[in-house]
């Protein structure tokens, strides 16, 4: 298959799949959902394999092209961005088929609510169809609807556990909606100024005037408040903690790093030419704000899933400390690897904290005695995760710090370096806390048995993420075989 057909694939598998899955009711959903996560994986790998040998490819869909049809792109960052989600989601739809089989209710899906958990295939797929559409769109107007279509079908994701976790769906609908107004009100600048809503026009036409300058503001608060930098973090922790193990593993891995792609692509892309040395830096404050603050906040926490969602905003922040040191090559390519390390741990964390939930029927922390003993898989997962998510070697998450590490010391700013080796420190505090429980406290009587499949796939992702500490030079090929 060429790559045109492996991107019409990736958008046409996930999105007929919610379509069937949603047909076929709740007896064939989630046959429908985990062929169709592992068909989309697939074709996610394969076009990250043909983006490095033939570069970057622009495909006219129905063979209308810019400006008036949609345009399809697909260059090293977009190509390691849906081969990212292509692996973890593969995995979290595995988890999925296990958690939501008709069984026992889990601790965080009520009795009165299994009956429609099926439910959860359609918006799935669809979820990851809209994080496949948005990484591979030409234009911001496209991006703008696939941001919608990941944020509803995100929010519809969160209520299926009902009763706490409907307000914070709410709580996520709310900001999504206000991150969505502020991106179009920009992108309407940006068309009234430019004529054109393409990428690529608008790296070529793009002007330093303050209506570009007003655009530029106004999306990118947009976008950070849909990737939870701090402040602007409030929704998560509620949205996260209180879904469902699978809604909060796919949030947490994968959805955020869309906001996180979009800015990168903004700025290191469409608008290098504007003077953004000021907003480089302030991005670099946020993130470092968000390391020590979720991190702190992680350390507080009772609850394992609550302090797995404080964590992801302190692992936010180090992706936005790319920015103050973007100029360097090795920077890009870090933060990369370290979303990728994020994505695999992050999920395999939730997961472990869902084996806990449904063998304890609680995640408090300090009553998580000896989960080492009952639950060796889990407790193996966690430590592999807490390693990579610390930045300890060999790790994805080493690696990726290190480039950064790097990256800071290159550009002449050590500062950033020390933030994110104290970070690290931070993180093992919070992570070795839960461990403790795990191994050093005698176990206690358990009240039921982790479903089948999140286990092993915690155990899959955690070992994907200390895999990655290889991946560095691949990475690094890829985004130069597919240079814009």
């Amino acid at each position: 298959m060429t790559t045109a057909a492996w991107m019409e694939a990736l958008l046409a598998a996930p999105l007929a799949g919610a379509v069937i899955a949603l047909i076929s009711g709740r007896r064939a959903a989630a046959l429908v959902g985990v062929v169709t996560a592992f068909a989309t994986a697939a074709a996610s790998i394969a076009l990250a394999f043909a983006v490095s040998r033939s570069g970057v490819l622009r495909y006219a869909v129905g063979g209308w092209g810019r400006p008036l049809g949609i345009d399809l792109y697909v260059d090293g960052l977009a190509a390691v961005m849906v081969a990212i989600t292509g692996v973890v989601g593969a995995c979290i739809s595995v988890c999925a088929a296990g958690y939501f089989a008709p069984k026992p209710t889990h601790a965080d899906l009520p009795s009165d609510k299994h009956d429609r958990a099926w439910l959860y295939w359609p918006l799935w797929l669809m979820l990851w169809g809209g994080m496949n559409a948005l990484y591979l769109s030409a234009d911001l107007f496209n991006i703008y609807v696939t941001q919608e279509l990941i944020g509803l079908s995100g929010i519809g994701l969160i209520a299926l556990a009902g009763g706490s976790a409907i307000s914070a769906a709410l709580r996520y609908l709310l900001l999504a909606l206000a991150g969505s107004l502020l991106y179009i009100v920009g992108v309407e600048l940006l068309y009234a100024g430019y004529a054109t809503l393409d990428l690529q026009q608008l790296r070529d036409r793009i002007d330093a005037n303050p209506s570009t300058f007003a655009a530029a503001a106004l999306m990118t608060a947009g976008l950070l408040a849909k990737s939870a930098l701090f402040p602007l973090h409030f929704w998560l922790p509620p949205a996260h903690g209180h879904a469902p193990v699978p809604v909060s593993a796919a949030l947490s891995a994968l959805v955020i790093k869309t906001g996180f792609y979009l800015v990168v692509r903004l700025w290191l892309h469409v608008l290098p030419g504007l003077a953004w040395a000021h907003l480089a830096t302030l991005l670099g404050v946020l993130g470092a704000a968000a390391v020590f603050w979720g991190g702190v906040q992680a350390l507080m926490q009772e609850r394992l899933k609550m302090m797995v969602a404080y964590s992801t905003v302190a692992q936010v922040g180090y992706l936005f400390m790319l920015f103050p040191v973007a100029s360097v090559p090795e920077a890009l390519p870090g933060a990369l690897l370290l979303a990728a390390s994020h994505a695999a741990a992050k999920a395999a964390l939730f997961m472990c904290a869902g084996s806990v939930l449904a063998v304890y029927g609680h995640d408090r922390i300090r009553s998580i005695n000896g989960i080492g003993t009952r639950m060796p898989l889990t407790a193996v997962a966690f430590a592999l995760s807490g390693i990579s998510l610390i930045g300890l070697p060999p790790s994805g998450g080493f690696a990726g710090k290190w480039l950064l590490i790097s990256a800071a010391f290159a550009a002449g700013a050590w500062w950033w370096a020390a933030i994110i080796v104290l970070g690290g420190l931070l993180s093992a505090v919070y992570l070795l806390r839960a461990l403790a429980f795990a191994f050093l406290e005698p176990p206690i009587a358990g009240f039921g048995r982790a479903p089948w499949g999140m286990e092993a796939t915690s155990l899959v992702l955690a070992f994907i993420a200390v895999g990655l500490n290889f991946a560095a030079r691949p990475l690094s090929e890829l985004l130069n075989a597919g240079a814009g």
